[in-house]
C-alpha cells in the first residue's frame, strides 16, 4: 500500500490522519460514499449544509491524498461519479471506533440528558 506524501512533520500517526480528514465536511463526505459510488449532486444532497466551492475542494484534496477516486465517463452530458479508494475504505474502517465511541457517549449521553 502506497502511503501519501504531504508536506509538514508530524509528531504522531493521529497528527498525520488528522491533517487528511481534517476539516468540517471530509469526515461526512467519507461517510457518504462508504455505501457507494456518488455523483457531485448527490454527494450536496447526502452532507447537507456544504457549499459547492467547499465540496469540490474537500473532493479535490480527498482525491489528492488517494482516499477518493473521481471516474469521468465520456457521455454526453458529462457525468462524473466519485468513490472510496482502498485506502479510502481502510481509513472509514479506522474512523468507525470513533463514529461508534460519539454514538454511546455523545449521542447516547444527550438523549440520557433529555
Amino acid at each position: 500500500m502506497a502511503t501519501v506524501q504531504r508536506p509538514g512533520s508530524y509528531h504522531c500517526g493521529i497528527d498525520a490522519a488528522m491533517d487528511v480528514i481534517g476539516g468540517k465536511w471530509k469526515v461526512l463526505i467519507l461517510w457518504a460514499l462508504d455505501e457507494r459510488a456518488c455523483r457531485f449532486g448527490e454527494l450536496r444532497r447526502l452532507v447537507s449544509g456544504v457549499t459547492e466551492k467547499v465540496l469540490a475542494s474537500h473532493l479535490r484534496e480527498l482525491e489528492e491524498d488517494g482516499i477518493v477516486h473521481r471516474e469521468v465517463y465520456d457521455e454526453v452530458p458529462p457525468r462524473v461519479e466519485y468513490s472510496l479508494t482502498s485506502l479510502g475504505v481502510l481509513l472509514n474502517e479506522a474512523l468507525a471506533p470513533l463514529g461508534a465511541w460519539g454514538r454511546e457517549h455523545v449521542i447516547g449521553g444527550a438523549e440520557d440528558r433529555a
